[in-house]
C-alpha cells in the first residue's frame, strides 16, 4: 500500500505543513488508500524535503509530483472533468499557495511575536522535541528565509505579501460548493492544506485574522476538513 511520509499533526490538523496536508487531503478526496507516517527528519526524503510517498518500488517527492504520479497510476476521477482553462487556473492558484507558504512559515519560525506560541505548541503536542532541536531548526529556517528573500522583510512587509495571496483566494473560493463546482477537485485539497494550517492554529497572526474574517474561506476549510478527517469506509 502507498505510504505518505509527512510532518506530524498540530492543532488537530493532520500535517502542520501545507504541502503535506495538501497531499493527505488529495489522497483522501481521491479515495486512494494509503498509510500515513509522521516524521520530523527529512534527511532521507527526496531532495531532503517532505512530503514524499513510497509506493512499491517507487519513491516520489514534491507535492505536485506526488499528485501527478498518483493521478497517472490510480486514475482517480477527481480532476477528470476539468477544462484546460480550469487547469490553468489551478496552476496559478498553486503558485500563489507557494508564495503564501513562505509567509506562513515566517510567521511561525522567524517572527518573535508568534514563535514562542508555535514552539510551545510543538513541544506540548510532541514532547520528544527539545529546546536545542527546535533552536537548531529555527536557525536553519532563518537561513532558508534569507536566501529565499522573505527573511529580509520586516514583519509588516512579509504579512502584506501573504495577505495579498489570501485576498486572491478569498475572491476565488465560492460561498458554496468548491473551486470548480459542486464537487471538490485537487485544487480544493491544495487550498485546504494551507488555509487549515492558518485557521485551525491557535496563533492569532495577521493571516489568521484575515481567514477568520472571510466566511467563504472558513466554510471551505471546515467542509474539506470534515471530509478528509473522517475515517475511510
Amino acid at each position: 500500500m502507498l505510504t505518505l511520509y509527512s510532518y506530524p499533526e498540530l492543532f488537530g490538523v493532520a500535517d502542520n505543513n501545507g504541502y503535506g496536508l495538501k497531499v493527505f487531503a488529495f489522497l483522501r478526496l481521491a479515495g486512494v488508500p494509503f498509510v500515513h507516517q509522521h516524521i520530523f527528519d527529512a534527511s532521507k526524503a527526496p531532495r531532503a524535503q517532505l512530503p514524499y510517498i513510497v509506493d512499491g518500488g517507487d519513491t516520489v517527492g514534491d507535492s505536485e509530483s506526488i499528485i501527478a504520479y498518483v493521478t497517472a497510476k490510480y486514475r482517480p476521477a477527481l480532476d477528470a472533468g476539468l477544462t484546460p482553462a480550469q487547469r490553468d487556473t489551478d496552476l496559478l492558484v498553486t503558485r500563489t499557495l507557494d508564495d503564501l507558504y513562505w509567509v506562513m512559515s515566517y510567521s511561525r519560525w522567524q517572527d518573535d511575536a508568534y514563535w514562542p506560541q508555535f514552539r510551545d505548541a510543538l513541544r506540548r503536542e510532541h514532547p520528544g522535541l527539545t529546546e536545542a532541536g527546535l533552536a537548531k531548526a529555527r536557525e536553519f529556517n532563518f537561513q532558508r528565509y534569507h536566501y529565499q528573500g522573505i527573511g529580509r522583510y520586516a514583519p509588516e512587509q512579509a504579512y502584506a505579501r501573504g495577505l495579498a495571496d489570501l485576498g486572491v483566494l478569498a475572491r476565488l473560493v465560492p460561498d458554496a460548493g468548491y473551486g470548480h463546482g459542486p464537487r471538490p477537485t485537487s485544487i480544493d485539497a491544495g487550498i485546504y492544506g494551507f488555509i487549515a494550517n492558518i485557521y485551525f492554529f491557535a496563533i492569532d497572526t495577521p493571516l489568521k485574522k484575515f481567514v477568520v474574517a472571510h466566511d467563504n474561506l472558513v466554510r471551505h476549510c471546515r467542509t474539506i476538513h470534515a471530509t478528509v478527517m473522517a475515517k475511510p469506509a
